[in-house]
């Protein structure tokens, strides 16, 4: 056998053995939105939710299939809706 049949012969055998699944594509991350709300409940901002919601299906979004949408509430301690933009590309 030639060096070249064997190198061949190899190859095949190697692309044969390896698991299919692991060259499957990865899962998509779920873009997410955090919304600071200066209330200390979702009850007493439940106009406002639900306006936001309608808003991001209107545009297309699908909460928790395309887009993650997350609440906080500061009790109406101003102080705490200090925050920090992180900027990321959907």
């Amino acid at each position: 056998m030639k060096r070249r049949e064997f190198i061949t012969l190899l190859g095949g055998a190697a692309a044969v053995a390896s698991p299919l699944g692991a060259r499957g594509q990865q899962g998509r991350k779920v873009p997410r939105i955090g919304v600071l709300w200066p209330t200390s409940s979702e009850a007493e901002e439940e106009p406002f939710i639900r306006s936001l919601r309608i808003g991001l299906q209107e545009l297309g979004y699908v909460e928790s299939r395309t887009i993650a949408l997350e609440n906080r509430f500061a009790s109406r301690r101003y102080d705490r809706l200090r925050f920090r933009l992180i900027s990321s590309s959907l």
